[in-house]
């Protein structure tokens, strides 16, 4: 029965080259499809941006609540602050700050409203060249208001500076986030190239070297050929395990390598990825557990369906192999898996499931992951929201205390303290503990400072309006705003007063939410921005892991195979192969700067026409028919390295003698097919990234791999789209 199957990379990638495209990549040109999704997990500043706005329009809120409309004014001009173009223009930038300073002028000095306003005229000039501006703004405040409008200026001023400065620290660190994965992916590209330049590249050499002493020297022609012969086989088995070391750090490419190796079986097959990237030393022993399963499960035969899934726990990564094959756990061989995985500190069962499922089980410590680059620009935005927050929450403390007697003043300072470590925890997640103590320490001690401590119920609706869903926290927070309404009434507070502390708990709480949500926002950019720089590494270590196998390992095993052919021929004729063959190492060492990071277009009529000659000196009387145009080099490319791999399975698993190599206009686009007789009856191969890693190469350009056999022969077909 005639076999086709459809190989495709689970992942969603991009348009454009990847790995050895064409076209030198820049800053941009570096971003690959596995961690772009990482960069758009990082999003971009904006809830930065829109916490200061929010924790603005709370104090804001306070003086318009009060009777000033003129503080809208001063607050939509602060908004202006928060736009960089505006501050660094001298003529608009003047023009603001006038504006602003006659909105805040009118605002204390015609209609009465408290001098705090003039915080936000303060905050604007610490933002500007004419910072020391702001002292004679603090001093009028000092001089025109009573202490407490005073210490609330200072805060405004602190935070619409602090605030600001951390959007736009956000902004930089947003703007600089291909800039510090390209200094990832460099670095790795140097670690790479020494990598590689020591061993392979001396190898490489001595292969040309080898090969023009033999044409040199014709009498020692078999003798130097057996030892360039030695060379290759040398080379090639340190290009496989360099390539096996690079895909060690990310279990992804054995997914998708294990998912088209059971595609081609005719196995039906479920991935599910809840893992992240890179995995470190643990991704290499579970990608082995895979390779050994699934080859276990193709070599059998009686499985239909297969899952393959992996999950990640506090400290615990593991891989699950779930299929309906008929067998019984026990005859299932894994090598020496078991005891290395043991070793590491895991786990390997095999077992079967309630349902009669066949389980392959690892399990592996989640450690060893490779750091990542951190940014100075994280550092200092993390520690700026912390210095804001603690700033605010000492400003409104103070203003607590001068609203306590004397005699009570140590007691209320011990107690603030306490409120105020908590809420500085409160920035590292919710703490149901330290809430309900935030609870009692803002109500218990009402019966003894009284109207002094009745507005701490704003620092209990921060930490409300953070730790709960809002659908619950704005109820919750309404009630505190009650009890402090029906505690006003019983200390026997005016209503105008009584209005003024609940309305001010609710915007206690808003500024305080804001700020303690700041620091999360920094630590959650952060993350993202280390997510993003391994990703950015882990994808370079696959694309040097691709160009190993896909381009200079099929360069090493042609030379090893024209050798071994050549040693065999007349010295008239083995002249013309060692010409070859020299070809052949310098294209090798050309594959080789590409695995190092440099990129090359590969001509696919250069590819078919050297793919002719490797089979025609094993014996295999090959047809080439090239009817494209139109190729970016990307995907130029990327059918070169399918008609090399082609090449190579012909080699070593047909008994081909005859292979058609042909390309043809199809969907708006080109297709490549290689076909061969002589098909071999065997099952799955061990060796299976060959597959996988076409199939990421093609996905990336929005192609596609089928391979099938039929009637003794066996086709791989790729099809990419044509010039964008």
């Amino acid at each position: 029965m005639p076999t086709r199957t459809e190989l495709t990379d689970d992942r969603q990638a991009p348009r454009g080259g990847s790995g050895a495209a064409a076209g030198r990549p820049g800053k941009r040109g570096i971003l690959t499809a596995g961690w772009r999704r990482a960069r758009r997990a990082a999003g971009g500043p904006g809830p930065a941006r829109w916490s200061a706005v929010a924790v603005m329009a709370a104090f804001a809120a306070v003086y318009v609540a009060a009777g000033s409309p003129l503080v809208l004014l001063a607050f939509a001009l602060q908004l202006g602050q928060l736009v960089p173009a505006l501050r660094q223009s001298g003529p608009r930038l003047v023009l603001l700050l006038a504006a602003q300073a006659a909105a805040c002028g009118a605002a204390v000095y015609a209609t009465g409203t408290s001098v705090a306003v003039l915080g936000f005229l303060g905050g604007s000039l610490l933002l500007t060249p004419w910072w020391p501006a702001a002292v004679p703004v603090a001093a009028a405040a000092a001089l025109t208001g009573p202490v407490d409008s005073f210490i609330s200026m200072l805060l405004i001023s602190l935070v619409c500076y602090g605030l600001t400065r951390l959007a736009d620290l956000a902004d930089e660190v947003h703007a600089a986030r291909l800039d510090l994965a390209a200094a990832a992916v460099g670095e790795e590209r140097l670690r790479i190239a020494a990598e590689l330049s020591e061993g392979l590249g001396r190898g490489l050499a001595g292969i040309t070297m080898g090969v023009r002493a033999a044409l040199d020297r014709p009498e020692r022609s078999a003798e130097l050929l057996a030892e360039v012969a030695g060379a290759a086989r040398d080379c090639l088995a340190d290009a496989r395990g360099s390539a096996d070391r690079f895909r060690a750090m990310a279990l992804a490419p054995e997914m998708t390598s294990a998912r088209a190796l059971l595609a081609a079986a005719g196995v039906a097959t479920e991935v599910r990825t809840g893992h992240s990237e890179p995995l470190g030393p643990a991704g290499a022993l579970l990608g082995g557990v895979l390779r050994e399963a699934v080859t276990a499960l193709i070599s059998r035969g009686t499985a239909t369906h297969c899952l393959i899934e992996t999950g990640c726990e506090p400290g615990r990564v593991w891989l699950a192999v779930v299929s309906d094959d008929t067998t019984t756990a026990e005859e299932d061989v894994l090598g020496g898996l078991p005891e290395r995985i043991a070793a590491a500190g895991g786990g390997l069962t095999t077992a079967l499931t309630p349902e009669g499922r066949r389980e392959v089980r690892a399990v592996l410590p989640d450690t060893g992951r490779p750091a990542a680059p951190d940014g100075d620009s994280l550092r200092w935005a993390y520690r700026l929201s912390l210095a804001v927050l603690a700033a605010v929450l000492a400003g409104f403390s103070l203003k607590a205390l001068l609203l306590v007697s004397g005699h009570q003043v140590l007691p209320a300072a011990a107690l603030l303290a306490v409120v105020v470590t908590l809420h500085l925890r409160s920035v590292h997640g919710r703490h149901p503990v330290h809430l309900a103590l935030m609870a009692l320490l803002t109500y218990l001690p009402m019966a003894e400072f009284g109207r002094g401590w009745l507005g701490m119920a704003g620092f209990l609706a921060g930490p409300l309006l953070l730790a709960l869903p809002w659908a619950v926290a704005w109820p919750v927070v309404g009630a505190v705003m009650g009890s402090v309404a029906v505690i006003g009434v019983q200390l026997g507070l005016s209503p105008a007063l009584t209005v003024n502390y609940t309305l001010s708990t609710m915007v206690t709480g808003l500024v305080i939410h804001g700020l303690l949500r700041l620091p999360g926002i920094v630590r959650e950019l952060q993350a993202a921005q280390r997510r993003l720089a391994r990703a950015a590494v882990v994808e370079e270590r696959l694309r040097a892991a691709r160009d190993l196998h896909d381009l200079l390992g099929h360069s090493l095993a042609a030379i090893l195979l024209t050798c071994e052919l050549t040693r065999r021929l007349p010295p008239e004729r083995a002249r013309g192969e060692l010409r070859n063959i020299l070809v052949m190492a310098e294209r090798g060492e050309a594959d080789l700067r590409s695995a190092a990071g440099g990129v090359r277009r590969m001509p696919l009529d250069t590819e078919a026409g050297s793919a002719r000659s490797v089979l025609a000196a094993a014996g295999i009387d090959a047809g080439v028919s090239l009817a494209h145009d139109g190729l970016s080099a990307g995907a130029e490319t990327a059918l070169s390295a399918v008609l090399r791999e082609a090449v190579t399975n012909v080699l070593r698993h047909s008994d081909a003698r005859t292979a058609e190599i042909s390309t043809a206009a199809e969907a708006g686009g080109v297709r490549l097919r290689v076909r061969n007789d002589g098909v071999r009856a065997t099952g799955g191969r061990r060796d299976s990234s060959g597959l996988g890693n076409l199939t990421t190469r093609l996905a990336a350009l929005d192609g596609t791999l089928t391979a099938g056999a039929a009637d003794g022969w066996f086709e791989l077909s790729a099809w990419v789209p044509g010039r964008s």
